[in-house]
């Protein structure tokens, strides 16, 4: 469903990614870590059509996406749901009209079907009686489930997430995982998760990759990616392990 091979990308002098290949199968959910700033991201734009690599090919459904036409270009975001770090909600509107935008612009649908399926969605994500609620009226574990609900609202074949549990408290980011996981299962997407959180990663993907000085260096199934021994997985893993620690000593002194 998705596929880099070889991919390179600079801007200016400044190399982000250098050789990049990997593949997300049909149906399956590819977790995507790294350091800020390893270019995450950018591997996150490349598949959506917003860049386009110096080197190598970005294929969907394999498509080569440098050889779209702009009209080719626009249907295949349509097939992609996408849910951004902030959750990228309009204040301004209530949760319902968030969710019926896409369907309004894109699927041209009824009134009655897009209530319908505004409702729909919300339940999948165990969200009821919000849809007159403002995203400034809801908990940050709530706006984040109504963005997802957003990306996903039109029915895309591909969904990519962008630090989906960013900023959240621990109990906030298991149900957004929980969200998360509901969501795929129910409509059988196929992710691309890009985050340094462990796990959320473990806990969603069929399969880890991590992002290292502009390549994949290591990826598996999640276990398979826990016994790596690769030195920069090993580094990565304590590096977590350590913020976590230091963390949790930090809100035990608060508390005392």
């Amino acid at each position: 469903m998705l596929e880099m091979v070889d991919v390179y990308k600079a801007f200016g002098a400044q190399p982000v990614l250098r050789g990049v290949s990997l593949r997300v199968p049909k149906g399956t959910t590819y977790a995507m870590l790294g350091i800020s700033g390893s270019g995450k991201t950018v591997v996150l734009k490349h598949f959506v059509g917003l860049l386009h690599p110096d080197r190598g090919v970005v294929r969907v459904e394999g498509e080569d996406l440098s050889r779209m036409k702009p009209r080719e270009l626009e249907a295949l975001h349509r097939k992609f749901g996408v849910l951004f770090q902030s959750g990228a909600l309009f204040d301004s509107m209530t949760v319902a009209e968030n969710l019926a935008l896409p369907l309004r612009e894109q699927l041209h649908l009824s009134g009655d079907e897009i209530q319908a399926r505004v409702q729909e969605t919300l339940a999948l994500v165990d969200l009821r009686d919000v849809e007159q609620k403002l995203p400034g009226e809801l908990s940050g574990g709530m706006r984040k489930r109504v963005a997802f609900a957003r990306a996903i609202v039109h029915r895309p074949k591909i969904l990519v997430y962008d630090e989906p549990t960013a900023g959240l408290d621990p109990l906030t980011t298991e149900y957004v995982a929980d969200a998360l996981l509901q969501g795929k299962n129910a409509l059988g997407m196929t992710a691309l998760v890009i985050t340094h959180d462990l796990p959320t990663a473990f806990r969603v993907a069929d399969r880890v990759g991590l992002l290292h000085e502009g390549r994949i260096v290591e990826e598996g199934a999640p276990e398979r990616f826990r016994q790596s021994r690769h030195p920069a997985v090993v580094a990565f893993l304590k590096d977590w392990i350590d913020r976590e620690a230091a963390a949790r000593e930090l809100g035990t002194l608060g508390g005392a």
